[in-house]
């Protein structure tokens, strides 16, 4: 049975260890296991958004929920995370700075009970590829909300500072899309 409160003192418990993004992912790997335990405990997705389920300097963990087909562009955390599905997909594509800029190196589709761990340099972009909502557990190895994060465009691959009010004007597209779907009859 998931038990959040225990789940965040896994996630302590894991600071603590020789890799602690790795002990991390294996805590995540261990939750999402049981989805349906998860969803009791944090609830159902009913909408697409980010809700924080722990902040603090040294962890942050997140229920993180993308809307149907919705996409986040290329982004840093400047620090480890391991993420969890426990319902849905989730289409991750990497990505590392170059001289000339971004480029691609390659993806790696997440399906419901799996979990993964990116380092604190890493780059990626998100892609929700159903039509339905996906729902992840992220656990991230310090205070993710803090500034100094990066995120790219799309089309050029222009750096700039990440940009938090844009992150919430995509999850309320993404919402008014999921209401589209759902009075047209496709959910």
């Amino acid at each position: 049975m998931f038990d959040l409160d225990r789940f965040i003192e896994q996630c302590y418990a894991a600071l603590d260890e020789k890799t602690p993004e790795r002990a991390a992912q294996e805590v995540v790997a261990r939750a999402v296991e049981d989805p349906t335990a998860v969803m009791k405990a944090i609830g159902e997705p009913q909408k697409a958004g980010v809700s924080t389920l722990h902040r603090s300097d040294r962890l942050t963990v997140l229920n993180l929920v993308w809307g149907p087909e919705m996409h986040l562009m290329p982004h840093n955390h400047n620090m480890w995370a391991s993420i969890g599905i426990y319902t849905g997909s989730e289409l991750n594509t990497f990505w590392r700075r170059t001289p000339d800029g971004l480029q691609q190196l390659g993806g790696k589709e997440m399906g419901e009970k799996e979990a993964v761990w990116l380092g604190e340099t890493a780059i990626h972009s998100v892609t929700n590829p159903l039509t339905r909502l996906t729902g992840a557990l992220h656990v991230y190895g310090g205070d993710f909300f803090a500034p100094g994060r990066s995120e790219w465009d799309d089309e050029t691959l222009k750096e700039a500072p990440y940009d938090s009010e844009k992150l919430v004007r995509l999850f309320e597209e993404s919402n008014t899309r999921l209401d589209e779907l759902k009075a047209a009859g496709a959910l």
